[in-house]
C-alpha cells in the first residue's frame, strides 16, 4: 500500500461523531432502498484538500482514477465520453478552471484513507447490519468537480452515503430496480463486465427526486439506483462511502444468471428487490463461476 507523507498526512478523526444520533435514526428509516438527504459534521480534514487529493490521485494505480471534461450532456456512452488533456494532478489543483469532473476511486488502498473510510462506516454499520446484514467489502471514493460539471446518468453497485465536503451539487434520483429507468438489459450488461453509463431519455427529467447537497449535508443512494449529478457555480469535493452485502451481491449475480438465460433465448423475470435473496439464480450463477463455465 502507498503512503501520503508530509503535510498532508492522516489528521486523526476527532472524537465527535460525524453522523448524530438523528441522522442515524433517519438512516435506519431510508435503509436501504429510499434516497434520503441526511446530515454530517465533517470537519475540514488535511486528507481532503485538493493538495492532499492531487497527490493521493497520483499514488492510486491508474485503473482507480476516472477524469474527463465536465462539459458533458446528462446522458452520453462510455466510449464518447473525451480526454480532458490534463494529467489527474493537475485537473485536481486547477479544478476551478479546468471545466473537468475526476473521481479517486478505492482510496481505502492507501492506510491512511482507509482509517479514514472504516472510522465513518463503525458509525452506522450497527445501523446497517440490522436490515442487510454483514457489511462487506467497504469502499471509497472521492469526486472532485469544476463549476457547473455533469456526472452522466448511471447507476452503482454499492450501498452509498455520499457527503458533500465544499461547493454544492445537485443529485437526480431516480427508483432503483424500476426497468423504466434501467431495463434489465442494462443490469445484465453491467454485472458481466458491461459500463455503468445508462440510456438517458428527455421523458425522464422530471421523473427523478433532486437534492441539493451542500458542506455538511449528505445523501444516501440505494444499490443501482440511477442518478446524474449536476455541480454548482463553485469547485466541489465529495466523499462517497460506500459497502456491500449479501443481498446487493445475490441481486448482481441473479441478473448475471439472467443474462446468461436470455442468451439461450429465455426471457427471465427480473430479480427481487430488497428484502428478497434471489438465492436460486445467484446459487446458480454462482455454482457456474467456481466450474470455470462463466466468467
Amino acid at each position: 500500500m502507498n503512503h501520503i507523507s508530509g503535510p498532508d498526512a492522516f489528521d486523526p478523526v476527532s472524537n465527535q461523531p460525524v453522523f448524530d444520533e438523528d441522522t442515524r435514526r433517519q438512516f435506519a428509516a431510508c435503509y436501504p432502498e429510499q434516497p434520503q438527504l441526511l446530515d454530517h459534521e465533517m470537519a475540514a480534514n488535511k486528507l481532503l484538500t485538493l493538495d492532499a487529493l492531487a497527490k493521493l490521485g497520483s499514488a492510486l494505480p491508474a485503473a482507480s482514477v476516472e477524469y474527463n471534461p465536465g462539459d458533458l450532456p446528462v446522458g452520453i456512452a462510455p466510449e464518447d465520453v473525451p480526454d480532458n488533456g490534463l494529467s489527474i494532478a493537475d485537473t485536481i489543483l486547477n479544478i476551478a478552471s479546468s471545466a473537468s469532473w475526476a473521481v479517486l476511486k478505492n482510496i481505502e488502498q492507501v492506510p491512511e484513507y482507509e482509517a479514514l473510510l472504516l472510522s465513518l462506516l463503525a458509525e452506522i454499520q450497527p445501523v446497517l447490519e440490522k436490515k442487510t446484514g454483514k457489511m462487506l467489502r467497504p469502499q471509497g471514493f472521492v469526486f472532485v468537480s469544476s463549476p457547473d460539471a455533469m456526472t452522466p446518468y448511471h447507476f452503482d453497485p454499492e450501498h452509498n452515503i455520499l457527503l458533500q465536503l465544499r461547493g454544492e451539487k445537485t443529485m437526480t434520483v431516480f427508483p432503483a430496480g424500476d426497468g423504466i429507468y434501467a431495463p434489465a438489459s442494462a443490469h445484465e450488461a453491467y454485472h458481466t463486465g458491461g459500463p455503468r453509463n445508462l440510456l438517458w431519455q428527455d421523458g425522464f427529467a422530471d421523473k427523478g427526486q433532486a437534492f441539493h447537497l451542500t458542506p455538511g449535508k449528505a445523501i444516501f443512494v440505494p444499490v443501482m439506483a440511477p442518478h446524474f449529478v449536476r455541480n454548482g457555480p463553485e469547485p466541489s469535493i465529495s466523499l462517497s462511502i460506500t459497502w456491500r452485502s449479501d443481498w446487493s451481491f445475490a441481486e448482481a449475480d441473479a441478473h448475471a444468471f439472467n443474462h446468461m438465460l436470455r442468451g439461450w433465448g429465455l426471457k427471465p423475470a427480473m430479480p427481487g428487490r430488497f428484502p428478497k435473496q434471489n438465492r436460486v439464480k445467484a446459487t446458480g450463477w454462482r455454482i457456474l463461476r467456481k466450474l470455470s463455465l462463466v466468467k
